[in-house]
């Protein structure tokens, strides 16, 4: 499988294309990265240097490949946060291009907009263009609780108000919907699932929520998701996989007491996940 992956750069740490690429090579696939920033670190530090990519030089890179002949065997996009709508302009683009190429390959949209706790962290109108633009135009989206609320347009709290959002926003275009960070229950015995529901049905997989909050780790598991679906994996198989791969990942970087993501060291969770978590099928 061969994914173009449209995002971000960081040369230390992990978030974008510097979260996404390593674990889908472990995975044994290709992805080929095209940077829409590149910087010296994700801006949760507060302070980061490196330029943002202009749109049109985007565009120039993605170019470069079809000047290869290489869009026809490309198997999905891959796109994540866009701090822009040109550059948004571009990924959709590049989608429609890949998609004549093929018909068979999938967009894959991680709609990075904000998350519980801390609102919106995009620019001001990048949420509605991610929802009323970007977001149709997916075949696979991968949103936390926060932004599958913004989506929806609705607030929710119980599965069941989960499901019936995730209804409401596959209605508008993508079929596969995996939502991250839906957490329930008592303070300090708190669980976090992922939700998965394509047309096939709908499965949960529960893990203990630990208390850490790395960047990164949206990316990766868009990443991982979008990797184990198109392997011809059931939906089901992909969530038990990503899942998983993650609590894994997670935990290990806590252990290490690190900011960023533990992925080198934990690329044999990557590649063969553990199976300490189950399914469960909501539908």
């Amino acid at each position: 499988m061969q994914i173009l992956s449209i995002q971000s750069h960081v040369a230390f740490g992990y978030v974008g294309n510097s979260a996404a690429v390593f674990p889908v090579q472990r995975l044994g696939h290709e992805i080929w990265p095209v940077l829409t920033v590149n910087f010296s670190n994700h801006t949760g530090y507060g302070e980061w240097r490196g330029p943002l990519i202009a749109p049109a030089d985007v565009s120039a890179v993605i170019e470069g490949i079809a000047d290869r002949g290489a869009l026809p065997t490309i198997d999905a996009v891959l796109s994540g946060y866009q701090g822009d709508p040109a550059v948004g302009a571009v990924v959709l683009e590049a989608v429609a291009r890949v998609k004549a190429a093929n018909p068979d390959a999938v967009y894959c949209c991680d709609p990075v907009m904000g998350d519980v706790g801390r609102g919106f962290f995009v620019r001001p109108g990048i949420p509605e263009f991610m929802r009323d633009q970007v977001v149709p135009a997916a075949d696979i989206i991968t949103p936390n609780h926060f932004e599958l609320d913004f989506l929806a347009r609705r607030s929710t709290s119980t599965l069941e108000e989960v499901l019936d959002a995730v209804d409401t926003v596959r209605a508008t275009g993508p079929r596969d919907v995996l939502v991250t960070s839906v957490v329930h229950g008592a303070l300090g015995e708190q669980e976090i699932e992922m939700v998965a529901v394509s047309d096939e049905g709908a499965w949960a997989v529960t893990t203990p929520l630990l208390p850490i909050t790395p960047n990164g780790g949206g990316d990766v598991t868009a990443a991982v998701y979008l990797a184990h679906l198109r392997s011809k994996r059931s939906p089901e198989a992909a969530l038990g996989l990503t899942a998983n791969t993650m609590f894994a990942i997670l935990e290990k970087t806590l252990a290490s007491g690190r900011r960023e993501l533990e992925l080198i060291a934990s690329q044999d969770a990557i590649a063969t996940p553990p199976t300490r978590f189950e399914v469960r099928r909501l539908r």
